[in-house]
């Protein structure tokens, strides 16, 4: 076995004390990274209007979020893989690196296409990030511990949630939209140096072929999906289209190849031996119905909220804070609660239950709801995401061998973005041909002939919806609010299989092991404290009563058989 020196490297046979100081200086190197990727996302969906603009491809200008979703949905089964097998410290920094090179090459790129290759790339880095942060928690922190840490990545995201869109906008109106990239670059250099200095992990060699062919089917079969749910939603293909149901037949396809060659390889990148685990089916099937439900919700509100209201991307960004402050708050207290009594299986239910009635309330919506009701609606919205997110992560990770942590994390997480994928495209679809057709009857009944309502309907923004009369302006607001709200009603169904999934969620007791210690790749507790103070008064690097160590085996510490994990 090899551990590392407060670099990272390798330094004999030792294992790695995992003192609560130490557990907080790598968290301090995950906070950073995941700082990087989730106020990246925010100020670039604020000033992508600007950037299409400039750079000349507003009518190619979904191909921005389908290039980094579609690079962010491939890596991540590669990454929480090649983690478990190589060791997550220097894929942690190469997540990095090229999330903050593919921002520099963004921030210079002098047209359309360029820049979205570059985004491609920042998604290889973002994806990477989001797993590998998760996986490395587990490696660090017992499960029965985990929950506690949950709070401070929530502020992440709620921290992004907030100054995302403030300075997305104050970087278009008084900078320019370069500086949303430009930004990225202190903070990813600052984000390498922490990791680089703080980030102690062990790395490791493979010892088993690697299943490349494995990752190519995967990343083929995942390129299909994306393409397949961006083609469907597309007014310019469409659910009918011949081409659409080619993406689908190439998903089919490379799907069935992949499970035929996971079957065979000596270390597949999904072991399909995970789905033999009826906890991991139950929480990853949790993740599947809540990603199609929850983040379509999710997609379509700013728009109706900019629309409704009048108000610039960067304003109307702010009115997602309550969606935010609730998912904080439920996430740090289900997380302290569950560190408290051990035991997780009430949130998902009541975390469904909660979204469910969120879902009900937006069935409501009319162009007359007043801005702090939808707000309320958003805060239960977001109450009911942090009740769920979170736990079923921690139920997944508990749920596996140790030695399987990363994979079974960014399998999960995978799952989770081809709901996402799939609830989008498919709703999404719904959404816009409802609006298109509602568009143009209010501005055909405002006089305009077809060609002129086409256009109209076409370039509408809020800009130009704050120019219009008072009347004309009603229509709009009325046709966006009778478009969105029926939708919600087909999202409903998938948050009741949700609930019933959560139901028969099994409760497992929660492993008092980090997955390091579980994998004999490094000591905690007390031990680890007295390890770290005879360290640092130059004495023996280890007590000789901490470990029984069997001849010509190296230093790996037996574990009594009463504190090992019980799967």
């Amino acid at each position: 076995m090899t551990t590392t020196t407060s670099r990272g490297k390798p330094s004999g046979d030792a294992p790695l004390a995992l003192t609560q100081r130490r557990i907080w200086i790598i968290f301090s190197a995950l906070i950073a990274g995941m700082m990087l990727s989730s106020l990246d996302q925010t100020i670039v969906s604020t000033a992508m209007p600007t950037i299409v603009g400039q750079l000349g491809g507003v009518e190619h200008q979904a191909w921005i979020t389908t290039s980094y979703l579609l690079a962010t949905t491939i890596v991540m089964p590669i990454y929480g893989k090649f983690g478990d097998v190589l060791g997550r410290r220097n894929l942690f920094l190469i997540a990095i690196a090229l999330f903050t090179l593919a921002s520099v090459g963004a921030a210079f790129s002098t047209d359309f296409w360029t820049f979205v290759v570059f985004r491609a790339m920042q998604g290889l880095g973002g994806g990477g990030l989001m797993i590998l942060s998760q996986a490395i928690i587990a490696d660090i922190v017992p499960a029965s511990e985990r929950g506690k840490y949950m709070g401070p990545l929530g502020g992440i995201f709620g921290l992004s949630a907030v100054a995302g869109p403030l300075l997305g906008g104050f970087f278009v109106d008084h900078l320019s939209w370069q500086w949303a990239f430009y930004i990225n670059i202190p903070i990813g250099v600052a984000a390498f140096l922490i990791a680089w200095f703080t980030l102690t992990l062990p790395s490791k060699k493979a010892e088993k072929k690697i299943d490349v062919l494995g990752v190519i089917l995967l990343s083929i079969a995942t390129t299909c999906l994306i393409f397949f749910t961006d083609f469907g939603g597309s007014a310019d293909h469409g659910w009918a289209a011949l081409e659409t149901w080619a993406w689908g037949a190439g998903l089919v396809t490379a799907a069935l190849l992949f499970v035929l060659v996971e079957s065979r390889a000596a270390d597949p990148i999904i072991p399909l031996g995970l789905f033999k685990n009826k906890v991991f089916i139950n929480a990853t099937a949790i993740g599947f119905t809540l990603g199609i439900g929850m983040f379509s919700a999710i997609a379509f509100v700013p728009t109706f909220l900019q629309m409704s209201s009048g108000t610039s991307a960067a304003v109307s960004g702010l009115l997602m804070l309550p969606m935010m402050a609730g998912m904080m708050g439920t996430s740090i207290y289900s997380g302290i609660a569950i560190t408290k009594s051990g035991r997780y299986k009430g949130y998902p239910i009541a975390g469904t239950v909660v979204t469910a009635i969120a879902m009900l309330c937006f069935t409501t919506l009319t162009a007359q709801t007043p801005l702090w009701l939808i707000c309320v609606y958003l805060f239960f919205l977001g109450a009911g995401m942090g009740l769920i997110m979170q736990v079923v992560v921690l139920v997944v990770q508990n749920a596996v061998d140790p030695q399987m942590v990363g994979v079974a994390t960014s399998t999960n997480n995978y799952f989770r973005e081809v709901g996402a994928s799939l609830g989008v495209a498919i709703f999404g679809a719904m959404f816009t041909n409802r609006l298109s057709e509602k568009l143009m009857e209010v501005f055909s009944g405002a006089g305009a002939d077809p060609e002129d309502a086409g256009r109209a309907t076409a370039t509408l923004d809020p800009e130009t919806l704050s120019q219009l009369p008072e009347p004309l302006r009603d229509g709009i607001v009325t046709a966006y609010a009778d478009s969105l709200a029926p939708v919600f009603w087909y999202l409903i169904p998938f948050l009741v299989v949700a609930f019933g999934l959560a139901l028969f969620l099994k409760q497992v007791p929660l492993s008092e092991q980090a997955g390091m210690v579980a994998r004999g790749e490094a000591i905690a507790g007390e031990e680890a404290e007295a390890v770290e103070a005879a360290q640092r008064s130059g004495g023996a690097a280890r007590p000789e009563a901490a470990t029984q160590v069997e001849p010509d085996s190296g230093s790996v510490p037996v574990q009594d058989p009463k504190e090992q994990r019980n799967s």
